[in-house]
């Protein structure tokens, strides 16, 4: 069966299909082009249009490009019967020189007006649409010419059969490779990066394997190396309706282009070996698995930010364990340039584990309880649907206008004693006061930021001190010192020396309560240090470090936390973490790196639990040693067992809730409610416009997949619980600042496989799958 037939449900060829309809570009507008008119170069026939190709009804192996005009309700009835000419029908065939193109960033299809002069044009403007669908399209529309002309099914047509039909210029070279003629197409169809749906580069055999497997000898293979290849189905989100549709019986598999050591590429191609995607392997992808459906889903990006959901379903169990661990192994080879034999057996055995944790696809019986779970500790008016930020409590106009004309709020801290939230704009800090209807509102700007000969800064970090009497502030052009700002007059008022060869990245209180304390000492790291800050030290012009523990490499740490008894965690940029018991002495335990940078670490007061965050993905941690001499320890006091590494759960958004959002995940550091005294039951992110918040109690049974989420009308810049209350969440946007009671998160709906009785034929879901 052609690739045509298989996605769109056609039969087994162009003409054996029972429904006229072969594909359809649903919406465009439809122009007659003449180069030589003066007056009307372009003509507006129809506003409102769609394009398809459909079966001629009397003559074998002919089919029609019709432009029908779309109406709007009621328009149809008050056109005059005269005037009515809502149809436009074109016998397919060479002879219309059909083409691809492009206008204002939109595509396009061209063909001759043969009953006009030779250089005379209809334009189809596919408004809109897709890439794929128009690059299908394009492919029916050269079956249909090969029909045609040999008055045979298409089905037998090799690539190089199909080559003549592409229309060329006079005096140009044919090519050899069957390509969209509009560029952009073309370039799309040639990435490596982007779904090749236009599936008329069949794949060619070749006998080179990477993973070796005796079913290679009776299946097609990539052009690629392959890494493994395994029997699979091929399904689609569709939006509209709410589940995994089905396209295709394939073989998925991961294949790795000759010219690069460490790039991989998942791929799908039919039983009959036609491709149908590549998509390069990388976080962004948000790959997830169900061993329960033993089954793996992902998003892929379109060159325009679009977002699709995809799934594959493994044939047996057996397939879809070894497909993990060779996706697992390929991806660390990504993301860490270097082979996966080169990892230790404990390092493997720990980034293996990492892509354990099932996906749970709960029936509907099971969905019902899990809803009213949710409902005992978020509170009643949980929803399917995302929902807009109008409920939210947002702060009084007058906090925008006191900021910076053009700036942008970037960071924000939340008091521990003094009620207030503080949010960094430009080079002036506003501060808001939370009223007891749990409202914020503005109190204040503070609006300079200078020390005596240095000029006011933008500050890369606050932070609050001494039971919130003082903001700590780091300057960017003064790497090697901190700031002091008193709360109560709002001037910086002494700078902190720390060192005059080491600079000061990241900070944290030195214990996790000590802000609510008059604790005066802090930690901070470097790129390769840790060190404790005492800014007594300083005080005649010495230097404020402590203590420190500097390491010879360059280990990229890019944050640190403290427990509530003064442990610290110090995360990196290459994706590991470090567990100390106290400043000055080696880490107790190194955690390795899955390969992507973390960008943010929270450890819950008792030190058992750890949240890192990368972009794509949260990793929680248990630290508690669970087996040898020192079990029922913390990792921040022993190490663990090198044959016992913790199991680290992967957080991540499901991918047809990321296809919703319509933008990729980035995730920004993700925190534990504070309250000293009370466990810890929520962790809080966001990304783009959404704020997202898991059950921690449900996390740590294991259940991935229990968040509630909101949207805003502006992109979250930070977020945190408010100190003591695991109830209420503020929020800073570009643009403001917002209270938002954690009841008022919503949960999204849950994703289902399904395989309808056939695939729709009119109204494709690939045509409709938001790309």
């Amino acid at each position: 069966m052609n690739i045509v037939g298989r996605i769109f449900g056609f039969g087994a060829s162009l003409q054996g299909s029972n429904t006229p309809e072969l594909v359809k570009i649903p919406s465009g507008q439809l122009y007659l082009v003449r180069p030589g008119n003066i007056r009307s170069s372009r003509e507006c026939i129809y506003n409102d249009a769609m394009a398809t190709v459909r079966k001629a009804p009397s003559v074998e192996h002919n089919f029609q490009l019709v432009i029908t005009r779309v109406f709007e309700e009621g328009e149809e009835d008050i056109l005059e019967e005269e005037d009515e000419n809502d149809e436009k029908v074109f016998l397919v065939g060479e002879e219309l020189e059909f083409r691809t193109g492009e206008v204002d960033g939109e595509l396009t299809l061209v063909w001759r007006d043969l009953d006009g002069d030779v250089d005379e044009t209809y334009e189809f403007v596919a408004a809109g649409a897709n890439i794929h669908t128009v690059e299908l399209f394009v492919q029916c529309m050269y079956r249909a010419m090969y029909e045609r002309k040999y008055k045979t099914s298409s089905d037998v047509a090799s690539n190089v059969d199909l080559q003549e039909f592409i229309w060329k210029k006079p005096g140009t070279k044919p090519s050899k490779i069957i390509k969209p003629t509009n560029t952009k197409l073309a370039k799309r169809a040639s990435e490596d990066d982007t779904p090749l749906t236009n599936a008329m580069n069949k794949l060619s055999v070749t006998t080179e394997s990477v993973h070796e497997s005796p079913e290679l000898e009776s299946i097609p293979t990539p052009s690629l190396p392959t890494v493994i290849l395994k029997k699979a189905e091929l399904y689609l989100w569709d939006q509209d309706d709410g589940h995994f549709l089905k396209q295709a019986d394939i073989y998925a598999g991961i294949a790795k282009p000759p010219s690069s050591d460490f790039d991989y590429i998942i791929t799908a191609m039919t039983l009959e070996g036609e491709q149908l995607l590549a998509h390069r392997l990388s976080s962004e992808l948000n790959a997830r698995w169900s061993t329960k459906l033993a089954s793996l889903t992902w998003n892929h990006t379109s060159e325009r930010g679009l977002i699709s959901s995809w799934c594959f379903k493994l044939e047996t169990f057996e397939d879809f364990k070894e497909f993990q661990e060779i996706y697992s192994s390929c991806i660390y080879e990504t993301l860490n340039n270097i082979s996966w034999q080169k990892a230790k057996a404990d390092e493997q055995q720990y980034v293996m584990s990492s892509y354990d944790n099932d996906v749970e696809m709960l029936d509907v019986e099971d969905e019902e309880e899990e809803e009213e779970l949710v409902e005992d500790v978020l509170g009643e008016g949980t929803s399917e649907e995302f929902e807009d930020s109008d409920s939210a409590d947002e702060v009084d106009e007058a906090a925008i206008s006191t900021t910076s004309h053009g700036e942008r709020n970037s960071q924000l801290t939340i008091g521990h004693k003094n009620n207030r939230t503080f949010v960094v704009r430009g080079e002036k800090i506003g501060v808001f006061k939370h009223t007891d209807e749990g409202k914020v509102e503005y109190a204040a700007t503070i609006r300079d930021l200078s020390f005596k000969k240095m000029k006011s800064f933008k500050p890369k970090h606050m932070m609050l001190h001494d039971q919130d009497a003082k903001m700590v502030l780091m300057n960017e052009n003064e790497q090697h010192s901190l700031f002091a700002m008193d709360i109560e007059y709002g001037k910086i008022v002494e700078e902190w020396k720390v060192d005059d060869n080491i600079t000061v990245d990241n900070i944290a209180p030195k214990a996790k309560f000590a802000q609510t304390t008059g604790e005066q000492t802090l930690v901070g790291t470097s790129h390769n240090a840790l060190f404790r800050i005492d800014p007594r030290l300083g005080g005649r012009g010495g230097n404020a470090m402590a203590e420190s523990k500097q390491y010879t490499s360059k280990n990229k740490f890019s944050g640190v936390t403290t427990t509530a008894s003064g442990k610290l965690a110090v995360a990196s940029e290459k994706g590991d973490i470090r567990l100390f018991d106290t400043v000055g002495k080696i880490a107790k335990t190194a955690l390795p790196a899955i390969g992507d940078p973390i960008l943010g670490i929270d450890v819950t007061a008792d030190g058992r639990w750890i949240v890192a965050t990368c972009k794509t993905y949260l990793l929680v941690i248990d630290t508690l040693i669970g087996t040898g001499r020192y079990v029922g320890s913390l990792g921040f006091d022993r190490a663990f067992p090198a044959d016992s590494k913790p199991q680290p759960k992967r957080l991540q958004l499901r991918g047809e809730h990321a296809a919703y959002m319509g933008e990729e995940v980035s995730f920004t550091p993700a925190r534990f409610n504070l309250s000293e005294g009370q466990e810890e039951n929520a962790i809080v992110t966001s990304t783009g416009r959404y704020v997202i918040a898991w059950d921690f109690a449900k996390v740590k049974k294991g259940k991935v997949d229990n968040y509630v989420i909101k949207k805003y009308e502006d992109e979250v810049v930070q977020d945190n619980f408010r100190f003591g209350d695991d109830k209420e969440i503020i929020v800073a946007l570009t643009n403001n600042v917002l209270a938002l009671s954690k009841k008022s998160l919503k949960k999204l709906p849950r994703a289902s496989l399904n395989t309808p009785s056939g695939l729709r034929t009119n109204n494709s879901n690939i045509v409709n799958s938001p790309y």
